[in-house]
């Protein structure tokens, strides 16, 4: 797999060094349009149960309509995202996964993609017990499965992550005698949060950066065969021709980045705090405590 058939933000930064009209209509650049008085509407498609996209997608979308940008956030599965990416139904996708999980999106939706920067580049594909489980590691799990229920709690089909543990995870650990139950990622928390409650051990898929980490006593357990991957990068990624119709956007995405404490504070301001019941107001809060991160943004913008 490669990255190059995704086309680089080095286009973006052409189309505003050279001052080249932005879009198809000759309206000009998204700045154009604004000091013209006609709102750029941007769609943004969000991975169900992905919650640091979901987070990093209103905190974007609430910086955006502060600029004038008429702004659409709509969650669905991945696949689906990519597939209305690819066809020009969604504007941006702020969670792409690479070079693992989403390997298999970018091979199929490559070319009629654009990645515009990376956000984020410690993302870890885990499989997490709780805290006082009796193993530490995945090559313990299937001689201690009686110990777990027999299940391992999985997320949604579509997922990287379900994938993976399906096709490298199990076959690799001999974990075939469990139950791999795809289900959610709301009802893989709520197994987890049961248990947890209940003093019951519990395994799950789960990755980092999550809240979940804040939330409940779990650890990751060791993959001394290395099936779930390296540390992994966040991209963000748009539709084709996306740099060319929004320029100033496509370079503030270029520049946008999270610590690692900012982006555990995002989330846990959405999903600990608030319960995750309203994120685009959620991350407007989070941005009224954390000024430096939209102003960051608003700059870039406006360059």
């Amino acid at each position: 797999m490669t990255r190059t058939r995704l086309r680089t933000t080095l286009a973006a930064a052409a189309v505003l060094s050279l001052g080249l009209t932005a879009c198809s209509s000759g309206a000009g650049s998204d700045d154009d349009r604004l000091d013209n008085g006609d709102l750029p509407a941007v769609s943004i498609g969000i991975h169900t149960g992905w919650d640091e996209g979901i987070a990093v997608s209103h905190l974007f979308a609430a910086v955006l309509e502060d600029a004038g940008y008429d702004v659409e956030t709509e969650d669905a599965d991945a696949g689906v995202v990519y597939t209305g990416l690819a066809g020009g139904d969604y504007d941006l996708n702020f969670d792409m996964w690479l070079p693992v999980t989403h390997a298999d999106y970018l091979d199929k939706y490559g070319d009629d993609l654009e990645q515009l920067g990376v956000w984020y580049d410690d993302a870890k594909l885990t499989i997490a017990v709780n805290e006082d489980a009796p193993i530490t590691s995945l090559d313990e799990l299937a001689a201690n499965a009686d110990a777990f229920g027999g299940r391992l709690v999985g997320i949604e089909a579509g997922a990287g992550l379900t994938r993976i543990t399906q096709d490298e995870v199990i076959p690799a650990y001999g974990l075939e005698g469990m139950e791999f139950l795809v289900s959610s990622t709301p009802a893989m928390l709520a197994e987890l949060t049961a248990a947890t409650d209940a003093g019951e051990d519990v395994v799950v898929t789960l990755w980092r950066p999550h809240w979940a980490y804040d939330a409940f006593p779990v650890r990751d357990l060791e993959d001394p065969q290395g099936v779930l991957g390296e540390a992994e990068e966040i991209h963000t990624v748009g539709r084709d021709g996306f740099s060319d119709d929004y320029p100033a956007l496509a370079a503030a995405i270029a520049d946008f980045t999270l610590t690692d404490e900012q982006l555990f504070s995002l989330e846990n301001r959405i999903f600990n705090e608030d319960g995750g019941s309203d994120p685009a107001a959620s991350a407007r809060a989070w941005l009224e405590e954390n000024t430096d991160v939209r102003d960051a943004i608003a700059t870039a913008l406006e360059a």
